[in-house]
């Protein structure tokens, strides 16, 4: 009764032609969710700029999300509506997929927003802690935000089959007899998948760390691990993508969690300096002992190791505080260069290969003019 006088308006502005009467009803339909999606978006914009000043993430992450999602559901919704008087004025038989394309629509739309919002929540999460200083694991958030998408598209499909009429019991049943044939078909694709879950589980690095593999030419900088692959960043900055199937297979070291980093050098010096040795070493070890940079709760050896070929080698090993890659050879060019000051300051020299020839006694040395005549 309430749509009477608009029905009536219609009739005058058609003048009784029912095509233009349903012409002017959608336009009207139409024009009036442009109206809507017009009031919604500014009203979204406005709550989200008030939602980035507050401290909590949730309900900025809420609106972020929900703004796109919105805008296509008020579309969907009225052009739904729109099809649906023309079907009435039409009865063609066309229009009976409304229904179930509004209905896969609005799953889509609910499952499009759940997603964002976990997107949101997880990048939130993330900025917040990096901004009051504190230590995030970005590898259990990777994970657990990669987990909760993967459980709202399966919930989806789910929900969409059983809506379209599909049994859920039929397709899971379908799904168990077809994951053998699947399982041998995508036998690769399969061991990744799960080789990333056992990145997650185990640990064995994370993102931001450095890793390398003796048994292939693997090393770098981790900087994301997917479901199938991790991309790695090489030293010379090149990016290198490996299945993650491959990290069950293969010896894995993690340089960054290293507790500290080892100095062992061997320091010659002259066979004339023998009687200096133990001086020189000694002086070392006090040098090392000294040093702020040398962790002292490490092993510490200097010590004369071995007779070499030109040297008597002093063998200097020990541990600095840092793992900083720079920071450790700052420190081990300085331990270096005193090192060679103390061989200096005894009296010592650092040997370099040499060799002496010993000629046996009644040997003589040809003469030049006799050796010329031989030659002739």
């Amino acid at each position: 009764m309430k749509m009477d006088w608009l029905e009536k308006m219609l009739e005058r502005l058609a003048q009784g032609d029912t095509t233009t009467i349903l012409a002017l009803e959608v336009f009207l339909v139409v024009l009036g969710v442009v109206v809507a999606n017009f009031i919604l978006r500014r009203v979204l914009a406005k709550l989200e700029a008030r939602t980035r000043l507050t401290a909590t993430p949730w309900d900025n992450a809420l609106v972020s999300a929900l703004r796109q999602p919105l805008t296509v559901l008020a579309w969907l919704l009225g052009l739904c509506f729109a099809a649906r008087i023309v079907e009435a004025g039409t009865e063609a038989t066309i229009f009976e997929i409304i229904d179930p394309l509004r209905t896969i629509g609005v799953i889509a739309c609910i499952a499009w927003f759940l997603v964002r919002f976990v997107g949101n929540v997880q990048d939130s999460i993330i900025d917040q802690r990096l901004a009051r200083g504190e230590s995030i694991d970005r590898t259990t958030v990777d994970a657990i935000g990669k987990l909760l998408h993967v459980s709202v598209l399966i919930t989806a499909v789910l929900v969409g089959l059983q809506s379209l009429g599909f049994s859920i019991s039929g397709v899971l049943a379908f799904g168990g007899i077809g994951g053998v044939a699947v399982g041998f078909a995508a036998k690769d694709l399969l061991a990744n998948f799960f080789g990333g879950l056992m990145v997650y589980l185990d640990r064995p690095f994370e993102v931001g760390d450095w890793i390398r593999s003796p048994d292939k030419e693997i090393e770098g900088t981790v900087e994301e691990i997917g479901w199938r692959l991790t991309r790695i960043r090489t030293f010379d900055k090149r990016p290198l993508y490996i299945p993650n199937g491959i990290f069950t297979q293969i010896a894995l070291e993690n340089p960054s969690r290293m507790s500290n980093r080892r100095i062992k050098e061997m320091v010659g010096v002259r066979y004339d300096d023998i009687g200096k040795v133990a001086a020189i070493a000694a002086d070392i070890k006090a040098m090392l002992r000294a040093h702020r940079e040398i962790d002292q709760q490490q092993t510490m050896i200097v010590n004369f190791d071995q007779f070499s070929a030109s040297s008597l080698d002093i063998l200097v090993y020990t541990f600095t505080r840092t793992t900083v890659w720079v920071e450790y050879h700052e420190i081990k060019q300085d331990v270096l260069l005193k090192v060679a000051e103390i061989v200096a300051r005894n009296g010592a020299e650092i040997a370099f290969p040499t060799r002496t020839l010993h000629v046996a006694s009644g040997a003589g040395v040809m003469p030049l003019e006799r050796e010329q005549k031989i030659a002739r």
